[in-house]
């Protein structure tokens, strides 16, 4: 990884000279435009509205423009304010990691003791790991005033990027107005399909499916060419019914079909497929354990035990007469 800033935390009169790297990177396949015929790059040009010329990168400036006049301002104008100059990561306040909602969340950057002595490093560390707490700083970096939180991950200090409070926008939604009645059946079927979803969170679990199958069709177009048959090659996978209008759809008969399905009791068979799973496994164990359905009998000892039972049926029925006909003998 390549530094993209150097400077220092500081708190109080404690000073930590810190570099700075990206946490995080795209793994996207990078795409370009071309020409559809020709497979010619298609490039844009920096063109100037009033003398029409190509405008080099090194020639062309920021600007405000009010509407009626245009000011701009040269890379030296941005460099020369003061809090572009500052190389410090100021702490302002330690609060409880609870108290930052994630939506304020942005880049996250891992910072590295830059200096031979580590110590007031790992005193940062010690600090915010056995307070609970993040510290929330201020910095300027690529002429911006950022707002950041600086926690601990693993033995790193990294620093999450906060969006400002009035760059969160606030949810007006007229549909959220209207409060519909929810049944205790309702929630008690939709507790019991999270409860079947529930386990602990391990990313390397998930992959990005596009980004791999857009990797294994560049592959066989670069070692076949056009002839490749994308449909063949991927397969056509039906689409799932959403199940029409959301007001319409029976909302107790989707909770308990999902149970089911979830929890491995389902045997509908509408192409959407099954979940697996450990705790799935020992559900549908469980389940099986307790409904377990009688054995089946083989048809060759079906007539034996039918026969049998004949004999003793007919046995009861001749003693029965019997004992009727001794008892009306003595009767006369």
């Amino acid at each position: 990884m390549r530094a993209i800033w150097k400077g220092a935390v500081t708190f109080g009169l404690v000073n930590v000279p810190v570099k700075l790297y990206s946490a995080t990177e795209d793994h996207d396949v990078g795409l370009h435009q071309v020409h559809d015929t020709d497979g010619g790059r298609i490039r844009y040009q920096r063109r100037c509205e009033v003398c029409g010329k190509v405008v080099d990168y090194g020639h062309i400036a920021k600007a405000y423009d009010d509407g009626e006049r245009t000011v701009v301002l040269t890379p030296d104008d941005l460099d020369a304010l003061p809090v572009e100059r500052s190389r410090e990561i100021d702490v302002v306040e330690f609060v409880p990691r609870d108290q930052i909602d994630p939506i304020m969340y942005e880049h996250a950057y891992y910072l590295e003791p830059d200096s031979k002595s580590v110590k007031s490093y790992r005193l940062l560390v010690r600090v915010l790991e056995e307070s609970d707490r993040v510290a929330v700083v201020s910095f300027s970096l690529r002429q911006r005033t950022r707002l950041a939180a600086l926690r601990v991950r693993g033995d790193v200090l990294l620093l999450q990027v906060l969006r400002w409070d009035d760059e969160v926008r606030e949810p007006e939604f007229p549909s959220l107005d209207e409060t519909p009645r929810i049944t205790a059946k309702e929630l008690e079927m939709a507790s019991a399909l999270v409860a079947s979803f529930e386990s602990d969170f391990e990313p390397e679990k998930f992959t990005d499916d596009y980004q791999v199958q857009l990797r294994t069709l560049i592959d066989a177009k670069l070692e076949h060419g056009d002839a490749v048959d994308t449909a063949a090659t991927f397969g056509e996978e039906p689409e799932e019914d959403s199940g029409g209008d959301a007001e319409v759809v029976d909302l107790m008969e989707v909770l308990r079909r999902s149970v089911e399905r979830s929890r491995g009791g389902s045997e509908e068979k509408d192409g959407a497929g099954t979940r697996s799973g450990a705790g799935e496994k020992a559900t549908s164990t469980k389940k099986a354990t307790a409904r377990k359905p009688p054995a089946k009998k083989t048809p060759a000892s079906k007539t034996p035990v039918k026969k049998t039972s004949d004999r003793a049926t007919a046995k009861r029925t001749t003693a029965k007469k019997s004992t009727s006909a001794k008892a009306a003998d003595k009767a006369s």
